[in-house]
């Protein structure tokens, strides 16, 4: 996957987001749902259930930022990003038609993973191998298995 600007700034972005919010959820899962209008209180099982997505999202967040940066890991961290911005925003949706609406800093955290994730799926689409013709070889239909 060549490398780009636009790719770059698409994991940085998504990276330092996921790492940061998966950090807190994590780390400070109390006082982050708090801020949310979440009550965790000292559920034992609540806050298992709280921390572990923080894991997987501090982690992925680490992915993302190292395939801003190393070139090999690039397109599994665009697919990693654009996955769970969109599972994250279109389940937000989800619960949106079924529960209700949520609390404004809900909301807005399902406008930025929508527009992230598509981002994301904006930049695989147009930097996908074999999409641009400039690096294309000469008699590109033939294949070399």
């Amino acid at each position: 996957m060549q490398n780009s600007k636009m790719i770059k700034t698409v994991l940085i972005i998504s990276g330092i987001i996921a790492s940061g919010i998966g950090a807190s959820l994590l780390f400070f899962p109390v006082a982050f749902q708090a801020a949310s209008g979440i009550v965790l209180g000292n559920n034992i099982n609540l806050l298992s259930e709280t921390r572990a997505p923080g894991g997987m999202l501090f982690l992925s967040g680490l992915l993302m930022l190292l395939g801003a940066f190393l070139s090999r890991f690039t397109f599994t961290a665009l697919v990693l990003s654009t996955l769970i911005y969109l599972s994250y925003g279109i389940s937000r949706m989800l619960s949106m038609a079924v529960d209700g609406m949520p609390g404004k800093s809900l909301v807005i955290a399902t406008v930025l993973e929508i527009v992230i994730g598509l981002a994301g799926a904006f930049v695989l689409l147009k930097y996908r191998p074999g999409n641009n013709p400039t690096n294309s070889p000469p008699n590109s239909s033939v294949s070399n298995i």
